[in-house]
């Protein structure tokens, strides 16, 4: 019982990391699977045939090339945005500056389908033909929160005197945005942009308003559940959360060979 008390909160912890992993651990079991009919929701007996043809199913490829296209793009998008936003609510004091700080948060607190019809009425009173491009700007919007919200808890914690420095030692503006200020926030903008390419990526209820006749990955994974689950939608999940950690375990050991030679 002690030691269980003295472990208490890396026991739960783990409990927690493995109900979280828990699904992704059956998706992957389940890409292995050789399933009898449409679902592949019972374990049949092993199988590398999905591996061996993962755009064997029709449309999945393209569907999942456009996912990847709208999140490249929207992370674009938000992490150029929403950088300059989180730097002008740090550093610079104008009117309004406390409405826009509690406005920016409307996106993340907001329910999608209130969103999702309030974006589709925009477009149709506009006129804009909905397809790719209402689908970038509504991922767009949506992301913009999230990563002004990572980027401005990294630009609060920097400290001012390292740009002082670095302008008492005759670097310019551009210089030090470059050499000190960007570097400092480089942290901050990764995080905000992995987070929006995750969101836009993974998004439906937004994406399925404002699509039009545009298929993305998620919306190819709810048609396909209606007619059957090939078990290449496993793999491409398999993929993606392998793609996942491994970036993940890269950033960890990058900081943690900075620290190591900041540190020597």
């Amino acid at each position: 019982m002690r030691w269980i008390r003295r472990n208490l909160v890396v026991i739960a912890g783990l409990l927690t990391l493995a109900y979280m992993i828990l699904p992704n651990l059956v998706v992957m079991a389940f890409s292995f699977n050789r399933p009898k009919g449409r679902f592949n929701y019972s374990w049949q007996e092993f199988s590398l045939d999905a591996w061996k043809d993962p755009c064997g199913v029709a449309d999945m490829c393209e569907s999942l090339s456009l996912s990847l296209q709208l999140a490249a793009w929207a992370t674009l998008g938000a992490v150029v945005l929403g950088t300059m936003i989180a730097f002008a609510l740090v550093r610079y004091r104008f009117r309004a500056r406390g409405a826009i700080n509690s406005l920016i948060f409307l996106p993340m607190a907001m329910p999608e389908v209130v969103m999702a019809a309030s974006l589709l009425t925009l477009f149709l009173n506009m006129g804009i033909e909905l397809g790719f491009w209402t689908v970038l700007i509504a991922h767009i919007m949506f992301c913009l929160s999230f990563v002004v919200t990572a980027v401005k808890a990294r630009v609060m914690s920097m400290d001012p005197r390292l740009e002082e420095a670095a302008r008492d030692l005759y670097a310019g503006p551009t210089q030090t945005f470059l050499r000190v200020t960007l570097p400092i926030a480089a942290p901050g903008i990764a995080a905000g942009a992995l987070l929006a390419f995750a969101l836009s990526f993974d998004d439906f209820i937004i994406t399925n308003f404002n699509a039009g006749s545009t298929v993305t990955f998620p919306m190819f994974v709810w048609g396909s559940a209606q007619r059957g689950t090939p078990v290449q939608i496993n793999v491409i999940g398999t993929a993606m959360f392998a793609l996942a950690v491994l970036v993940v375990v890269a950033g960890q050991m990058i900081t943690n060979r900075r620290k190591k030679t900041a540190t020597a």
